[in-house]
């Protein structure tokens, strides 16, 4: 057993896998050595001993890692920090820890700050035909949400929050809702592989009912429904995790 798994073995940690441990490890290692894009990290047998764990392990590790965009391996030449892209040019947003439960909340409460001043924006500045379009995404992510199709439910998901923010006509608030989303992928990724942490059916519904707030040029009740879609989304989330953590014994 290495020392992922062996961490593994006690508190919340039980009902994670070894290899995400130690994806969670190495990105501390990388933010508590001041790393860079493009510095150079050891081979992955040089960092499994470094982190103390199997070469197993760690090329699980960095094959997500590199998934999700924060390592780049090259063949015959080794494996790096990502170059950063202009949503991650900020040195602390770099160092985002995507199991950290701390983070994540900080990333939700960042998101419900944004969006709700997207959405207050939205329902006094949309124009006719962003209103639209508004409609028909919140309506096309409950058609897909009811049925349980999670890949176009994510479409249109990102395709409403785009379009609020559009709508909201700021394009740094527009940037920020689609930085936010990068990250929140990065979370989805490594903790719920491809599963979805909640209802989309609910979702759904509660993107109708900001669109219609939008549409009626509604800002405070705009703002009241996005703040409470986002604190659905963040209570189905930390029940997610819940259930992982009951249903799931320890990793061997």
């Amino acid at each position: 057993m290495d020392s992922a798994e062996r961490a593994a073995d006690g508190g919340g940690d039980r009902y994670r896998p070894g290899y995400e441990l130690v994806a969670e490890r190495l990105l501390q290692h990388i933010a508590e050595q001041g790393l860079h894009p493009g510095d150079r990290l050891p081979t992955e047998q040089g960092l499994a001993e470094l982190l103390g764990t199997t070469r197993n392990q760690m090329r699980e590790a960095v094959k997500v890692l590199a998934a999700i965009g924060r390592l780049s391996v090259r063949r015959g030449a080794g494996i790096f920090v990502a170059a950063a892209d202009r949503t991650l040019a900020d040195e602390e947003l770099a160092h985002f820890q995507p199991t950290d439960m701390a983070h994540v909340s900080m990333l939700l409460d960042f998101r419900r700050l944004i969006e709700a001043e997207t959405a207050r924006r939205a329902a006094s500045l949309a124009t006719p035909i962003q209103v639209r379009k508004i409609r028909e995404s919140a309506e096309e992510s409950l058609r897909l949400g009811t049925a349980n199709e999670v890949r176009g439910f994510a479409r249109a998901d990102q395709q409403f929050h785009d379009a609020v923010a559009i709508a909201a006509d700021n394009i740094f608030l527009q940037s920020n809702v689609a930085n936010i989303r990068r990250f929140a992928a990065q979370t989805d990724t490594l903790l719920f592989h491809g599963d979805v942490p909640g209802s989309l059916e609910v979702a759904g519904r509660q993107h109708v009912a900001v669109a219609e707030a939008i549409a009626e040029g509604d800002p405070d009740r705009a703002v009241q429904l996005m703040t409470a879609h986002i604190d659905t989304t963040q209570r189905q989330f930390e029940r997610k995790i819940r259930n992982r953590m009951f249903t799931q014994g320890p990793q061997q």
